[in-house]
């Protein structure tokens, strides 16, 4: 390199020379001398100078070109910019570390913004990671390069921002992406910091200075939206990856979707399996040396698109034409054939761009071996062009069959089998490397291992962050799913009328999801104060009290340790149960059978012996099961088919029985103190528990899985349910309507003085009954 800025003398500099995709790098064998860095834009198929301003000019005496990287042209004489410290770029292997390097205040928007933190750190972007100073006011985000590329400041208005999630880069949690829309996959700005406590720092101050900032739901959360239809597969793909740490701006963390359709060859499409157990691999050890989503995998797919990418990764030149993206089929056939080709597929394959299947660029990719030149992505067959394979895809991804089998490709790439002995029975085991706390490189103290190190887990891949460790829960898919759709049936049996569209019970769902989308317009009806104590329960059925279905018989539990029956007709007991040792806290009839929670830490089950329990004589009853818990139970619910029971304990405890074993299927501490109420959903998936902690918690049936937890203001006492909103009653004598999906109160009805206490609610939805400490019982009726 010759300096001609000195006097016109030449003064010769020898130093090694790196290309990368949008600059070039002279790095001084001179320790001591600034390293040099000329920016490069393309210009009709050119390289071209970066417009920047003239620091010094240079000429760079080269021994040698590879003209393929710079499209059969020549490099001209730049203008470069000289760098007084050392910079860090993941291509070039340097080290960053420079100080005193402080954003201007003149590019603050407002001349009374206060700085409230300042500290260096990375904006990150494809393959590169550019180093610069973040500052944040109470206005704005701001975030300067030290190359002032792409801009000499990037600003954000705090105002603006909708989104921000702490992100873990290169396994390490020291990222931060900021959005200002609330679907858009491209974030605004991806900060990598030096430091977790400052990345923490600048998100906690984000997050409590924005009153639109959006607080990101748990997985669990988005799981019940999902198993209830409320969002799609792709949609609940996207947050699975989102809370995974998986981002567009991160190739080594890019999103990751599987594959759905196994037919590449037929001219009519039918979807196949989606890609489940890898039980075509071979054994795990085999698996090490790659990985199913890494940089080269995504840019396999979009080079295309993004050819500068695959440049950078590839030393300036692309793949052989025969390892390029040239076949949908070819590739599917060489992940499901191949020993070592298992790469999953990215959101564009179910999106609606389809540029990246079409050489729109004019690339010169190169000839096959038959001679070919490598254009557009061969489609199979079923796919008139393009648009329409993206859109059978779409289409396939959001299947009956997909949706009813997605949760066994989540188990594998977010769930149980990804890490384990479930992992190594499903032969999903990759390097260590690429899991997170497989390796500290913090305590790399040498800077050339510690460099290799973090140039194999961003190149190599990296599994997704963990989200759920029990299985995940299979999707409720609609009773009539395409029904409409099935040949067979003509268009009269297709009518609203038809039996095999409607019916009774059908209409009877209809009523009760009108009924419930109206809970937060109730309208108070009666009011009855009866009592000379607190109201514990509702017969038409309190927690502790019941009606039989002959309307003739009241059953009481009683704090005496005795189940109590009281005639209608003749206004006296007609018969009592001393089965427990202890208060009996809740009661439940069905079939012809009684069930009953003791605090003596049982649950009974009861067969009435008499052939009319109405009649007035005294009643038999037989012991059938008995159910130990470790603690005094305090409520239980039965599932609408009568073959499951859930039980909640004073400790907090919710247990999951099968009515014809006496051991539990599931057992989990869900609250921190006392159970008031659970309930199963009408659909029996769920189970919903309220307890002294404040808490609303949703339990899987199937898996035991906590799915969300929603944090009340004040203890809930009683609820009914539909699955989806909770009508529920609190301390403070509101009654609360709850959406579980958003876990927000979406209305709030006074109810009572004090404290509710138990609900009852019709079959149809239509009629509520409440109870307080007040001594009154209330009856309520929806608005439509």
């Amino acid at each position: 390199l010759y300096d001609l800025s000195l006097h016109g003398k030449r003064k010769r500099t020898s130093g090694s020379l790196k290309i990368c995709s949008k600059s070039i790098i002279f790095e001084p064998d001179d320790a001591v001398k600034p390293i040099l860095k000329i920016y490069l834009i393309k210009e009709e198929n050119m390289v071209a100078p970066y417009k920047y301003e003239r620091v010094s000019s240079f000429f760079l005496s080269l021994s040698k070109i590879d003209e393929k990287w710079v499209g059969n042209k020549y490099l001209k004489r730049c203008s470069i910019q000289r760098v007084n410290k050392p910079l860090l770029f993941q291509n070039c292997g340097l080290v960053e570390r420079w100080i005193n390097y402080n954003v201007c205040v003149c590019s603050f928007q407002h001349v009374t913004e206060n700085p409230h933190m300042e500290c260096v750190a990375e904006m990150v972007s494809p393959l590169v990671t550019n180093a610069g100073h973040v500052c944040i006011t109470d206005c704005n985000l701001y975030f300067q390069p030290m190359n002032s590329y792409p801009d000499s400041v990037v600003q954000i208005g705090l105002h603006s921002v909708r989104r921000i999630y702490k992100r873990r880069h290169g396994l390490r949690p020291l990222g931060l992406e900021v959005f200002c829309t609330e679907n858009d996959l491209c974030s605004d700005i991806y900060l990598k910091f030096y430091s977790t406590k400052e990345r923490d720092e600048l998100y906690y101050y984000i997050a409590t200075f924005l009153e639109n900032h959006i607080v990101e739901c748990t997985a669990e959360s988005y799981m019940l939206q999902w198993q209830r239809g409320h969002i799609s597969n792709y949609q609940y793909l996207l947050h699975l990856n989102n809370l995974a740490d998986r981002s567009v701006n991160d190739l080594s963390q890019y999103p990751v979707f599987p594959w759905v359709i196994s037919d590449y060859s037929s001219t009519q499409l039918e979807t196949g399996e989606i890609t489940g157990e890898k039980s075509n691999m071979p054994e795990p050890h085999f698996m090490y040396g790659s990985h199913y989503s890494s940089p080269g995998y995504v840019l396999f797919y979009l080079v295309r698109v993004a050819p500068e990418h695959m440049l950078c990764l590839q030393n300036g030149r692309f793949d052989q034409a025969d390892r390029m993206f040239n076949s949908v089929g070819e590739t599917w056939k060489n992940c499901l054939e191949g020993g070592t080709d298992f790469k999953e597929l990215i959101p564009e394959f179910y999106g609606s761009d389809s540029s990246f299947l079409k050489n729109l660029l004019g690339l010169n990719l190169g000839r096959r071996q038959g001679g070919g030149r490598v254009e557009n992505v061969e489609l199979p067959p079923w796919a008139s062009d393009p648009d329409d394979f993206l859109e059978k895809m779409r289409l396939a991804l959001e299947c009956q069959y997909v949706s009813e089998h997605l949760h066994e490709w989540i188990d594998l790439i977010f769930g149980f089998k990804q890490r384990g002995s479930e992992a190594v029975a499903a032969h999903n085991v990759f390097h260590p490397f690429t899991y997170e706390g497989g390796v500290d490189c913090d305590s790399i103290e040498d800077p050339d291992q510690k460099i290799a190190m973090l140039t194999q887990i961003l190149e190599f891949g990296q599994t997704p962050r963990q989200l759920f460790v029990t299985p995940h829960p299979q999707r409720i898919t609609p009773r009539f799913h395409n029904l409409s759709a099935t040949p067979s049936l003509s268009s009269s049996e297709l009518s609203p009328m038809s039996p095999s569209m409607e019916s009774f019970e059908d209409l009877t769902e209809e009523s009760k999801k009108m009924a419930w989308s109206n809970m937060n317009k109730l309208a108070l009806q009666s009011c009855h104060k009866i009592h000379k104590e607190a109201v514990t329960g509702i017969a038409v059925a309190l927690s502790s009290c019941l009606m039989l279905p002959d309307d003739k018989i009241v059953v009481c539990s009683s704090w005496d340790n005795n189940v109590y029956f009281y005639s209608i007709a003749y206004g006296r007991r007609q018969d009592t149960l001393m089965g427990h040792d202890d208060a009996v806290s809740h009661i439940c009839w069905r079939d012809d059978k009684l069930y009953t929670a003791s605090w003596d830490s049982t649950v009974k089950i009861w067969k009435c012996v008499a052939d009319d329990i109405s009649s007035n004589k005294r009643t038999q009853f037989d012991l059938l099961a008995e159910f130990e818990h470790e603690a005094g139970v305090n409520t239980l619910d039965l599932s609408p088919a009568g073959t499951l029971l859930a039980t909640g304990t004073k400790e907090g405890t919710l247990t999951l029985w099968d009515i014809a074993s006496p051991l539990p299927l599931n057992q989990l501490t869900c609250h921190s103190g006392k159970i008031h109420q659970v309930a199963f959903s009408p659909d029996s998936r769920h189970i919903l528990s309220v307890g002294e902690d404040s808490c609303l918690v949703v339990t899987d049936v199937q898996t035991g899985m906590l799915i969300a937890t929603v944090h009340a203001e004040q203890e809930q006492r009683c609820f009914c349910w539909d699955g989806n909103t909770v009508l529920s009653g609190g301390m403070s004598g509101d009654l609360s309507v709850w959406d579980l999906l958003s876990s927000k109160v979406i209305h709030k009805i006074p109810a009572h003085s004090g404290a509710v206490t138990c609900m009852w609610m019709n079959e149809q939805c239509s009629t509520i009954i409440t109870g307080g400490v007040d001594k009154q019982i209330i009856l309520w009726k929806p608005e439509y």
